[in-house]
């Protein structure tokens, strides 16, 4: 037989024999050196954090290496190895359940006390008390956003803001629903406090109704009583609907609920103008917007700290690594 032409198993089959190698043992010994192994490492000491040892693959052979094996796993994979994500809880009962649902003796709550943006944020997953105090990883969280009313989101919008004539008078009289006449206690505090004259809705009514008269005309003098009161007249016959110079009070008081089906809370609001050309701008100051909000949020941490048994603290969490 030609050796040229001989395959390479045959060639071993004919040279084995002859050299007095057994074949099965060659064969074993080819496969001892390119075998592949599962062995577990062990954790070098003092590593926080990490298990105590992981499995690689050891392949021999020629260029021998260790290999992780957990991709091979990942696709088998019946259940994710932690939990994370952020639940939105729309009613703070949700946000109750679904935190007592999921909660373990280290989970806490966050309560951001943002007048504008207010909310609660459980972290399932959060840190270890001392002693131990080992870190976790933060994913796991169930958040709950205050659902602040369309009526107080509207009145905040405009808060500060300057208006034109016309634009002010259809805004006063969209939200009338929404003022409240003043109680005798809240007329001697507030116009005490801030020197100037309360109206009621009829007045600011009124107020509004004499704007829309004189939109088109231009403001002649403008000026402050020493009631408190301020006074425009304009370059017209008729001023408001009595023809006389129109009077302008310098609050008036707000009923409305800051939380959708929340309870209403009362507040007073500055009203200011100033002469702009032959305009007058209105604008208006409701007075610490922030105090109705963060009374309400720190009366329902304690209601969620008495529901979830977690403790419960005024402040954000931090961002997940």
């Amino acid at each position: 037989m030609n050796a040229k032409t001989t395959p390479a198993a045959e060639m071993v089959e004919l040279i084995a024999p002859a050299a007095g190698l057994d074949i099965k043992a060659l064969a074993q010994l080819g496969a001892d050196a390119s075998a592949i192994t599962l062995s577990m490492l062990a954790a070098p000491a003092g590593m926080v954090g990490v298990p105590t040892s992981i499995p690689v693959a050891l392949v021999n052979g020629r260029s021998p290496e260790a290999r992780g094996v957990a991709n091979l796993f990942e696709p088998f994979r019946q259940h994710p190895a932690r939990k994370s994500g952020q639940a939105v809880a729309q009613t703070f009962e949700a946000f109750c359940e679904l935190t007592n649902r999921h909660k373990t003796i280290d989970s806490v709550i966050f309560a951001d006390a943002d007048w504008r943006n207010p909310s609660f944020t459980a972290v399932i997953d959060y840190h270890q008390n001392a002693p131990a105090g080992l870190a976790a990883f933060g994913k796991h969280r169930v958040h709950y956003a205050f659902p602040l009313s369309e009526e107080w989101k509207k009145w905040i919008e405009m808060n500060g803001e300057p208006m034109k004539q016309a634009e002010f008078a259809y805004f006063l009289e969209d939200r009338v629903a929404e003022l409240s006449s003043p109680t005798e206690h809240e007329r001697a505090t507030f116009e005490q406090q801030f020197q100037t004259k309360i109206a009621t809705p009829a007045q600011v009514v009124e107020l509004s109704r004499g704007l829309k008269i004189n939109i088109d005309t231009k403001v002649k003098t403008a000026t402050t009583l020493q009631s408190g009161e301020g006074q425009i007249a304009w370059e017209e016959a008729h001023n408001d609907v009595d023809g006389k110079p129109l009077k302008v009070p310098g609050l008036f008081m707000l009923n409305l609920a800051p939380f959708f089906m929340g309870e209403k809370v009362r507040i007073p609001v500055r009203l200011r103008y100033r002469p702009s050309g032959a305009m007058i701008m209105w604008s208006y100051q409701i007075y610490r917007p922030d105090q109705a909000i963060n009374e309400h949020v720190r009366s329902t941490l304690a209601e969620v700290r008495s529901k979830t048994d977690l403790p419960a603290y005024e402040g954000t969490p931090e961002m997940p690594a």
